[in-house]
């Protein structure tokens, strides 16, 4: 499976007050149109760039810088390109040292909260914070955050990653396609359900829910534990993508080797109901064996394509409180690089799994879902396999960014 496109930066460094002007050429190698399609370009070679400019045709073009690292030092910039069938278009990029990013009207959210004990309704907590870390004794990290976890959306999805060794997604149902968390905070009020408000619609248990990643024994799944350090943190707020990132510190994957250190880093784009996520290791790590996959939804449908590609529709409580909830009908997904993948495992009662291998101390994969309740998704198991076939052709044919020629 390849990955969405990085460009290296090509030019020279920018000079205290300088301008540099950027041209690229994004082609769309399919018979299909194609909107939202990142095109994300590194900085890496154009020293400090405090703002930037993208136009095609004249047209200003929402865009993005990210600090990556957290350095104070913007290491990407990202827009989002819509393409007609076998179409190319050309982008102008003016990067400048100088000035503030641009303002867009955000079109994904990132949040983690803390609770705070005035507060009484649960939609309302207001301790926000942008990284938070525990030991590894930490006696209940679960509790520590607000919807247990960051949270993060576009228009189109809602995800929060629980802050244990579960490091399970937890899935967000919408009717509408409408960024909703900053309002319900994953806790959605009667009054907010009555205006069309979604709300949560996966039990995960001990399961990987929607593709969390795990250690493996050889036999079955295994939780990220024991570590020394356990973090969760907002890289990027949007408005074009959002960037969360889980790190494990000294973990004991495999007892017969030594300790790692792990980052799962989690890119939501705009438009997209898929996530992107890439596994980080701070050394070789092919060594190690690892699992991810998706929740047997009870009851559910399965599909699979025996190269990566797994999927399943199911309906089932989203809690163990089946008078208050009523019965919830998704449909999840996983999209592995074959590279990594070691064995597709039998479906049982919790998991479609896999066992996975990085090659050298990373690799990549994506995520996705939907719930029946939208008004603009997928509502058999028919449609829902058949987005995901669609899905695994676009993941394979990522627009393509050339500089243009001059």
């Amino acid at each position: 499976m390849k990955k969405i496109f990085l460009l290296s930066a090509l030019g020279f460094a920018i000079a205290a007050g300088a301008q540099q002007t950027i041209t690229v050429d994004v082609e769309n190698p399919l018979q299909v149109a194609r909107t939202d399609q990142p095109v994300v370009i590194s900085l890496a070679d154009y020293g400090t760039v405090r703002s930037a400019l993208v136009t095609s045709n004249g047209t200003e073009v929402p865009c993005q810088l990210d600090d990556i690292n957290l350095d104070e030092q913007f290491d990407e910039l990202c827009f989002l390109a819509d393409l007609a069938p076998r179409e190319r278009k050309t982008y102008t990029i003016e990067l400048a040292a100088e000035g503030e990013p641009r303002t867009y009207p955000a079109r994904v959210y990132a949040e983690m909260v803390m609770r705070n004990d005035k507060v009484r309704e649960k939609n309302r907590h207001n301790n926000f914070v942008a990284s938070l870390s525990v030991r590894g004794d930490c006696a209940n990290s679960y509790n520590l955050l607000h919807h247990h976890g960051v949270d993060f959306e576009s228009e189109l999805n809602g995800i929060r990653i629980y802050f244990d060794p579960r490091q399970t997604l937890d899935l967000y149902g919408k009717f509408h396609k409408q960024l909703e968390l900053q309002a319900t905070q994953f806790y959605t009020s009667e009054d907010q359900k009555a205006e069309g408000y979604g709300d949560d619609v996966l039990w995960v248990g001990q399961t990987f829910g929607l593709g969390a990643f795990r250690g493996w024994d050889g036999t079955k799944p295994t939780l990220v534990q024991p570590v020394t350090t356990r973090t969760q943190r907002v890289v990027s707020y949007g408005p074009l993508r959002t960037i969360v990132e889980v790190i494990d510190q000294g973990w004991v994957a495999d007892s017969t080797k030594a300790p790692l250190n792990m980052t799962l880093r989690y890119t939501q784009y705009a438009g997209h109901r898929d996530t992107d996520v890439d596994v980080i290791f701070n050394r070789d790590a092919s060594a190690y064996s690892f699992s991810t996959g998706i929740i047997n939804v009870k009851g559910s449908t399965e599909f699979s394509d025996h190269l990566g590609l797994r999927a399943c529709w199911g309906t089932d409580y989203p809690s163990t409180d089946t008078v208050k909830w009523k019965r919830e009908t998704v449909g999840l997904a996983i999209l592995l690089p074959r590279q990594n993948i070691v064995s597709e495992e039998p479906a049982n009662t919790d998991n479609y799994a896999f066992v996975v291998r990085p090659q050298g101390n990373s690799m990549a994969y994506k995520v996705a879902y939907c719930s029946d309740n939208e008004d603009f998704g997928y509502h058999s198991s028919q449609e829902w396999f058949a987005w995901i076939r669609q899905w695994r052709t676009e993941a394979d044919n990522p627009v393509i960014v050339r500089r243009a020629s001059r």
